[in-house]
Protein backbone atom coordinates (compact mmCIF):
# COMPACT_ATOMS: atom_id res chain seq x y z
CA UNK A 1 0.00 0.00 0.00
CA UNK A 2 2.05 2.95 1.24
CA UNK A 3 5.74 3.26 0.76
CA UNK A 4 6.20 4.30 4.41
CA UNK A 5 9.44 6.08 3.55
CA UNK A 6 8.57 9.63 4.31
CA UNK A 7 10.91 11.66 2.12
CA UNK A 8 11.00 15.03 3.77
CA UNK A 9 7.26 15.33 4.20
CA UNK A 10 5.06 15.46 7.25
CA UNK A 11 4.80 12.64 9.77
CA UNK A 12 1.04 13.11 9.83
CA UNK A 13 -1.79 11.79 7.74
CA UNK A 14 -2.86 8.63 5.99
CA UNK A 15 0.30 8.15 3.92
CA UNK A 16 2.52 8.20 7.00
CA UNK A 17 0.60 5.35 8.69
CA UNK A 18 1.82 1.78 8.56
CA UNK A 19 0.17 -0.57 6.06
CA UNK A 20 -1.96 -2.40 8.63
CA UNK A 21 -3.45 0.86 9.94
CA UNK A 22 -4.18 2.04 6.38
CA UNK A 23 -5.93 -1.27 5.58
CA UNK A 24 -8.01 -1.02 8.75
CA UNK A 25 -9.18 2.50 7.91
CA UNK A 26 -9.84 1.68 4.26
CA UNK A 27 -11.84 -1.38 5.28
CA UNK A 28 -14.03 0.73 7.55
CA UNK A 29 -14.62 3.17 4.70
CA UNK A 30 -15.60 0.42 2.32
CA UNK A 31 -18.00 -1.13 4.81
CA UNK A 32 -19.58 2.25 5.52
CA UNK A 33 -20.04 2.94 1.81
CA UNK A 34 -21.77 -0.40 1.30
CA UNK A 35 -24.02 0.11 4.32
CA UNK A 36 -25.07 3.55 3.10
CA UNK A 37 -25.69 2.29 -0.43
CA UNK A 38 -23.04 4.55 -1.97
CA UNK A 39 -20.57 1.83 -2.95
CA UNK A 40 -20.36 0.81 -6.57
CA UNK A 41 -20.75 -2.91 -7.12
CA UNK A 42 -19.40 -4.15 -10.41
CA UNK A 43 -21.59 -6.33 -12.56
CA UNK A 44 -19.87 -9.14 -14.43
CA UNK A 45 -19.41 -7.08 -17.61
CA UNK A 46 -17.83 -4.15 -15.73
CA UNK A 47 -15.56 -6.51 -13.80
CA UNK A 48 -14.48 -8.19 -17.02
CA UNK A 49 -13.66 -4.83 -18.61
CA UNK A 50 -11.74 -3.61 -15.56
CA UNK A 51 -9.73 -6.84 -15.47
CA UNK A 52 -8.94 -6.56 -19.17
CA UNK A 53 -7.71 -2.97 -18.79
CA UNK A 54 -5.63 -3.86 -15.75
CA UNK A 55 -4.11 -6.83 -17.53
CA UNK A 56 -3.20 -4.69 -20.53
CA UNK A 57 -1.56 -2.07 -18.31
CA UNK A 58 0.46 -4.61 -16.35
CA UNK A 59 1.50 -6.62 -19.39
CA UNK A 60 3.07 -3.55 -21.02
CA UNK A 61 5.94 -3.86 -18.51
CA UNK A 62 7.91 -6.74 -20.07
CA UNK A 63 10.41 -6.95 -17.22
CA UNK A 64 7.60 -7.25 -14.68
CA UNK A 65 5.90 -9.96 -16.72
CA UNK A 66 9.18 -11.91 -16.99
CA UNK A 67 9.51 -11.74 -13.19
CA UNK A 68 5.97 -13.03 -12.77
CA UNK A 69 6.65 -15.88 -15.17
CA UNK A 70 9.85 -16.82 -13.38
CA UNK A 71 8.16 -16.81 -9.98
CA UNK A 72 5.30 -18.93 -11.30
CA UNK A 73 7.72 -21.45 -12.72
CA UNK A 74 9.64 -21.59 -9.45
CA UNK A 75 6.51 -22.18 -7.41
CA UNK A 76 5.53 -25.09 -9.66
CA UNK A 77 8.96 -26.66 -9.38
CA UNK A 78 10.52 -25.00 -12.42
CA UNK A 79 12.38 -27.23 -14.82
CA UNK A 80 12.24 -30.17 -12.40
CA UNK A 81 8.66 -30.68 -13.56
CA UNK A 82 9.85 -31.24 -17.11
CA UNK A 83 12.26 -33.95 -16.09
CA UNK A 84 9.69 -35.72 -13.93
CA UNK A 85 7.04 -35.60 -16.61
CA UNK A 86 4.74 -33.53 -14.37
CA UNK A 87 4.30 -30.39 -16.42
CA UNK A 88 1.00 -29.22 -14.98
CA UNK A 89 -2.25 -28.69 -16.81
CA UNK A 90 -0.84 -26.22 -19.35
CA UNK A 91 2.17 -28.27 -20.43
CA UNK A 92 5.67 -27.14 -21.23
CA UNK A 93 8.64 -26.34 -19.07
CA UNK A 94 9.18 -23.13 -17.14
CA UNK A 95 11.75 -22.05 -19.71
CA UNK A 96 9.28 -22.60 -22.54
CA UNK A 97 6.66 -20.47 -20.78
CA UNK A 98 9.13 -17.65 -20.13
CA UNK A 99 10.26 -17.70 -23.77
CA UNK A 100 6.65 -17.70 -25.00
CA UNK A 101 5.82 -14.77 -22.73
CA UNK A 102 8.79 -12.79 -24.03
CA UNK A 103 7.81 -13.58 -27.62
CA UNK A 104 4.20 -12.48 -27.11
CA UNK A 105 5.33 -9.07 -25.87
CA UNK A 106 7.55 -8.52 -28.92
CA UNK A 107 4.43 -8.68 -31.06
CA UNK A 108 2.80 -5.66 -29.39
Amino acid sequence: MANNQNQGGSNRGFASMDDDKQREIASKGGKAAHESGNAHEFNSQEAREAGRKGGEAVSEDREHMAEIGAKGGESRGGSSNASSGNQGSRGGSHEQHVKAGEQSHKNK
